[in-house]
């Protein structure tokens, strides 16, 4: 009797990756989906959308025929509570758990070891909330995710690279956060893998921004989506205790 030969492995191989993927993919695009656009910024014409901690650092202008937003003075008069950035704009309305925040940067200053631009998310106030400092070369205070909770901020990274390698052209930088999890994930013109990653759950929720440490920086194509949160007093009072 006449045999017919197995299906070789690689074959059922491929054809099990042809039928899977599309799954996932589709499934991928419907996480994303979940997200409603909660603000965004093409900075073309000046607006009302952000709060400056230091008004007096910041302007709206034009760089390259394009506009943006520029923190463009290094030594500010914002004084923090806590060792944290100088330099922050925070989106008014938005207020966000889980998210998904992409934005241009342009880095303004000379290059040196700390060179940064930082992404806020989860403000609670000016002395709980993240940061992620982008700088070229990393160190404990450098290029870390970081959490300022009613204290000086102290890294909380899983992982992180050697360092950022800021130029002075425009780079793309997204943040993204799952707050069931804690996950964390910072990318840097690479979407495909993250930069630096965390695990945290203290501010279950807050607001967003852009900023620098102590530098100076362009920011353009701004977008946020996430899930619409609020601030409660026992969020607050749990982020003071911990």
């Amino acid at each position: 009797m006449f045999m017919k030969p197995a299906c070789p492995l690689h074959l059922l191989i491929a054809i099990a990756t042809l039928l899977v993927l599309p799954a996932l993919h589709a499934q991928s695009q419907e996480a994303e989906a979940k997200f409603e656009l909660i603000g965004e910024d093409n900075f073309e014409q000046p607006t009302k959308k952000w709060q400056m901690l230091d008004p007096k650092s910041w302007q709206f202008t034009e760089v390259d025929g394009r506009g943006v937003l520029s923190q463009y003075v290094r030594k500010g008069e914002y004084e923090p509570p806590h060792r944290s950035p100088f330099h922050v704009a925070l989106l008014k309305e938005g207020t966000v758990s889980d998210f998904d925040m992409t934005v241009s940067v342009r880095s303004t200053v000379e290059d040196y070891g700390h060179r940064d631009a930082c992404l806020i998310f989860g403000f609670v106030d000016p002395a709980h909330f993240y940061y992620v400092h982008i700088g070229k070369k990393t160190d404990p205070h450098c290029n870390q995710i970081f959490l300022v909770n009613g204290a000086d901020r102290k890294a909380i990274s899983l992982t992180t690279t050697e360092g950022t390698n800021w130029t002075d052209n425009w780079h793309r930088v997204k943040v993204t956060r799952r707050v069931d999890s804690g996950r964390i994930e910072v990318f840097f013109d690479n979407f495909e893998k993250p930069i630096m990653t965390a695990e945290d759950k203290t501010l279950p929720a807050g607001r967003v921004g852009v900023g620098s440490f102590d530098d100076c920086a362009d920011w353009d194509d701004f977008e946020l989506r996430g899930t619409p949160a609020t601030i409660s007093e026992t969020d607050k009072a749990n982020a003071k205790e911990k």
